[in-house]
């Protein structure tokens, strides 16, 4: 049986390419998903483990600010050995080139006796009074070297002038790193400066525990305190939670990778084994036990799935490496992390894939013993559409449809991500189980404009495509698979996207504002940033001071007819009318006014009554310029709101913002613009996933779909042959294929875009609706639904170029004597 199998596994090699694909798939997005996560987790681990090397304890604040006294109590501890005192301060420094000052968090250095600190990768680490080391990457940004000097200054206008004597090693750095000087120079930039936290070394004999409970002890009961371990425990999860939550989605992708595998491998080996029921049945014939038939199939399975599942974990590992690279090129606040390779993700995948491969061939195997070795040597008789079998399927298709809707509506209301993904599967798999009754009936559908304008090539075709429903059902479960996988991807990130958009409008309703404290802005000032690229929109606004309720507030005016050009949420924008201000919840309980309520606004002699609309993430009083003029006839232009392109860089456009309008010493810019742009890369990067998805999963229905339209051809040699010589002609022939294949392509497209419509809503809704205040935003691609489905039906058409070139390739005559 040994060479059997072999022999058996070379000729049909390139009837397995679709299953063998199916597994590379599976098993890679597995691989992938696992080695990202261990790698980034293993990389976070050892960042934050090596930033707290010899950190027995950590105390900060938490109800309460860390002290003096609190330190000093903590100093007088027989259990502890070394206590570090982490301090910090902000200032504004010029770098060279730049118009304006930018912030500079600087931390004191302390004794790294036992306790790890900043190491210098150039130079060295400050001793002297105004001496400073600058994180490489920023040092490197704004072309500072050892040696030069820069000038510092605080909020309260004091100046400082110091020396780079260093650079520090900011390669580890979770979010940018801070400058350092000794804690006397940092005592003079800031006398009281504020204690971050404080780290504390056990002393000889003391373990963390018992450190801990003496610290909780001594300190202010409102402060925190942790282990050494607990805090690096903390630290992690702090930074691991986003990084778990897209483990999780890259784990859900690979267990639907691997349904999908386990549907196509079952199809595939069905359609082999159908294609070798008369070598199968001489093998019978010649002393083969039914044991050792279903033994060879298993074989053949397991060798396929041993070899796909090693090219997947390949795959895999490839993938996780070109994702960490590029993950490098992103500014997501994370340091480089490199690739790890651990036992769990790398044989789970392999053991996983071939387990898949040998299950999904046990039921085409069992099947292949039924046939008795004589009826098996006879011409395939044509299924019975209304067996017995295919009742108890049906019925068990429509039970999983019932029980998976309700699910899948269990998970939508509810925001269950398990009971979402369970009724997703579950309603699937009695979508592919009704198929054989679903399927044929959308074909004849759709197949009627065709049956009745192709002429009687193409009434065939409908009727070749229907002939045989569980074959037809099987060959688009392929193509159906994919096309929802992607389908749903799309319709999820589309709606997650706009959701977050909303959320986004309502959080920062205006990309940017930019606005000027006591002084006067440029004339030129609209046209110089409506220059920078990535701004659309610039529209003034005018402030005046005013009193309310005996508190001094600062009104905003801006024009309402542009207002809502750069207001992104209409609802807001259209609050904005004569007679009203929109004021934000802070102003609101400081006035002690509730929303709808009335506020009379008085400005030197002039008083002003407006009804009060509660309004987020606008100046704490908004209204018209026209009420504004009222108060204030002679308020001045302070400021600009602008607008942005959807598609720029953010952190560039705010960069640009800063360097610009020279003339003006301080210039506020604020707005959610970088956080918009940052979430869109994100979306961005997981739509070219998406992408991927569709070229793999097209790649293995357009071989499934091929394989299936095979084995119709050598199916039906006679009667393609009868068909030719009663005057069909080679391109009639293969019209006729062409059409065939193309309807269970579009049907198969068709159904898979309505499932990735339902799966993509349901899913957003149990994936976002707890987490998320306002209600989801449903979207729907369009342009990417309709390219899906042309590019399902152009992997429908290729499916069918080989077929229909072996069945025109055969003459009439030959054919017709075929046994």
């Amino acid at each position: 049986m040994r060479r059997s199998i072999l022999s058996s596994l070379r000729a049909h090699l390139g009837r397995l390419v679709a299953a063998c694909l199916a597994i590379v798939l599976g098993v890679g997005f597995g691989t992938l998903a696992m080695t990202a996560h261990s790698s980034a987790t293993h990389g976070i681990d050892e960042t934050i483990g090596k930033q707290n090397a010899g950190v027995d304890a950590v105390v900060r604040s938490d109800r309460e600010s860390v002290t003096t006294k609190d330190t000093e109590a903590i100093k007088k501890l027989p259990q502890a050995a070394s206590v570090v005192i982490a301090t910090s301060a902000y200032l504004q420094v010029q770098w060279a080139g730049q118009v304006r000052p930018d912030n500079l968090p600087i931390a004191a250095l302390y004794d790294t006796s036992k306790i790890a600190g900043p190491t210098a990768t150039s130079g060295k680490l400050p001793e002297a009074k105004n001496e400073i080391a600058l994180p490489a990457g920023l040092a490197e940004k704004y072309k500072v070297t050892v040696g030069q000097e820069l000038k510092l200054s605080t909020w309260e206008g004091k100046n400082y002038r110091v020396k780079v004597v260093g650079l520090v090693d900011d390669s580890a750095s979770l979010g940018g790193g801070s400058a350092v000087a000794t804690a006397d120079t940092l005592k003079t930039f800031q006398p009281e400066g504020y204690i971050d936290q404080v780290k504390i070394a056990a002393a000889p004999g003391v373990d963390q525990a018992a450190l801990a409970a003496a610290i909780t002890g001594a300190v202010n009961p409102g402060l925190e305190v942790f282990t050494g371990e607990g805090w690096i425990d903390h630290e992690v999860k702090q930074i691991t939670n986003g990084i778990d939550v897209l483990g999780g989605v890259f784990g859900m992708f690979a267990v639907i990778a691997l349904f999908v595998a386990c549907l196509v491998i079952a199809n595939t080996f069905t359609i082999v084994i159908a294609q070798r029921t008369r070598e199968m049945a001489l093998l019978r014939c010649v002393g083969a036990s039914r044991r050792q038939v279903f033994s060879s199939v298993l074989a053949e399975a397991s060798l396929v799935g041993l070899v796909a599942s090693g090219i997947g974990v390949v795959f895999g590992v490839a993938l996780s490496a070109i994702a960490l690279t590029l993950a490098r090129s992103f500014d997501w606040g994370l340091p480089p992390v490199d690739l790890h390779l651990g036992l769990v993700s790398v044989f789970v995948p392999l053991l996983l894939g071939t387990i898949v491969t040998i299950v999904a061939a046990v039921v085409p195997a069992r099947r292949a013993t039924r046939v008795a070795p004589l009826a098996a040597l006879r011409p395939d008789a044509a299924p019975v559409a209304k067996s017995k079998a295919g009742v108890l399927r049906l019925t068990l298709g429509f039970l999983l449809l019932a029980g998976g809707g309700a699910l899948l509506a269990l998970g939508a209301q509810s925001s269950q991500v398990v009971a979402g993904v369970a009724g997703g599967v579950i309603s699937f798999c009695g979508v592919l189980a009704i198929g054989s009754l679903l399927v044929p009936a959308l074909v004849r559908l759709l197949g009627a404009l065709p049956a009745r304008k192709g002429g009687v090539p193409a009434r065939i075709a409908v009727a070749n495509a229907v002939r045989n429903p569980r074959r037809t059902a099987a060959t688009t479960s392929a193509l159906l698979i994919g096309v929802t996988l992607i389908s749903l991807t799309c319709v999820g990130i589309a709606s997650v996207r706009k959701t977050f958009d909303v959320t986004m409008d309502k959080e920062y309703p205006v990309d940017v504002t930019v606005r000027v404290y006591e002084e006067k802005l440029p004339a030129t000032a609209a046209k110089q940033l409506g220059d920078i690229k990535g701004i659309t929109e610039v529209v003034p606004v005018k402030t005046a001071t005013v009193k309310s309720g005996g508190e001094t507030l600062e009104l905003t005016g801006i024009d309402q007819a542009v207002a809502g050009s750069v207001i992104h949420d209409p609802v807001l924008a259209g609050r904005l009318q004569p007679g009203t201000a929109l004021v934000d919840r802070n102003t609101m309980y400081m006035l002690k006014v509730e929303n709808g309520a009335t506020v009379t606004i008085v400005s030197g002699q002039q008083e002003l009554t407006l009804k009060v609309q509660q309004a987020h993430g606008l100046d704490p009083i908004t209204v018209t310029q026209t009420d504004l003029q009222k108060l204030a006839p002679n308020a001045a232009v302070t400021g600009y709101w602008l607008a942005s392109d959807p598609k720029a860089d953010g952190p560039k456009v705010m960069d640009d913002l800063k360097q610009s309008l020279p003339t003006v010493k301080s210039l506020n810019i604020s707005g959610g613009l970088p956080e918009r742009s940052f979430y869109t890369q994100v979306f961005d990067v997981l739509l070219l996933v998406a992408v991927g998805l569709l070229a793999v999963s097209v790649l293995i229905a357009l071989v499934g779909v091929g394989n299936t339209l095979s084995l119709s051809v050598l199916e039906r040699t006679r009667e393609n042959a009868l068909l030719r010589a009663m005057g069909l002609t080679r391109n009639q022939l293969r019209g006729m294929l062409a059409v065939e294949s193309l309807l269970m392509a579009l049907v198969a497209a068709g159904l898979g875009i309505g499932l990735g419509l339902l799966y993509g809503w349901t899913g957003t809704a149990a994936l976002m609706g707890g987490q998320i205040d306002g209600p989801l935003q449903y979207a729907v691609p369009g342009r990417l639904l309709i390219t899906i489905a042309l590019v399902a039906a152009v992997a429908g058409l290729l499916a069918s170029i080989l077929p229909a070139r072996r069945a025109a390739k055969v003459a009439p005559a030959g054919a017709l004597a075929t046994e």
